[in-house]
């Protein structure tokens, strides 16, 4: 069946094959396509307040990735601007530090959002793990490293507005691994006179301009 806007159209075949011929021709003119027609998803990552995210490979090239799968059901309006705004502000971002979006699927039921893999946990965890002492030397690593990812966003016009260590993730267990800023989902771009005092944030990481 096929949905338009004032009718609809039935469509029988003889064989199965014969359908999935017209299935796929439908969808490559229409730009159509299915998350499960490209990945193989796996364990489940984590979960959130209206999604959850599963570890995923890639069918051809066999590339390990996360995949974010948001139910749409759950989502109110406001929630809806959050994630076409997250995504729009991933779209953005090439940047070492920051999460690789490699692909979005969407249905009538669900938002998939194809990202990078990270293996190692957050930044809060990394440094808990540590007893919370790390060497100067890897300390102004982590600290260039996520200065450059914000300059970058600010270049683009855009605050985070929830940076925190749970933010912060780590490509790995090592003692060296790279952190990527993740989770835009409070982000916003601003224009170059624009202002914005919107109480978000985390409490207990939010700036004291904020709270009062």
């Amino acid at each position: 069946m096929l949905i338009f806007p004032d009718k609809r159209r039935i469509y029988y075949f003889r064989s199965v094959e014969e359908k999935q011929k017209w299935v796929t021709a439908i969808q490559n003119a229409t730009g159509q396509s299915n998350v499960h027609d490209f990945y193989v998803m796996g364990q489940s990552l984590g979960n959130g307040r209206y999604a959850q995210v599963l570890r995923a490979s890639h069918k051809i090239s066999g590339m390990d990735c996360a995949i974010k799968v948001i139910h749409k059901k759950h989502l109110s309006f406001t929630d809806i601007v959050l994630v076409r705004r997250e995504i729009d502000v991933m779209k953005m971002c090439n940047h070492p530090n920051i999460i690789r979006l490699y692909d979005i699927f969407e249905n009538h039921e669900f938002i998939y959002i194809v990202m990078e893999l990270l293996k190692g946990g957050n930044f809060y965890n990394y440094l808990n793990d540590r007893n919370f002492t790390i060497s100067e030397r890897r300390a102004k690593q982590i600290a260039h490293d996520l200065a450059t990812s914000i300059y970058f966003l600010h270049n683009f016009g855009i605050a985070h507005r929830d940076l925190k260590p749970e933010n912060i993730m780590m490509t790995d267990t090592s003692d060296e691994a790279t952190i990527k800023l993740v989770d835009f989902g409070l982000a916003r771009p601003f224009a170059p006179a624009e202002s914005c005092a919107d109480p978000l944030g985390t409490l207990c990481y939010v700036a004291p301009e904020i709270l009062t």
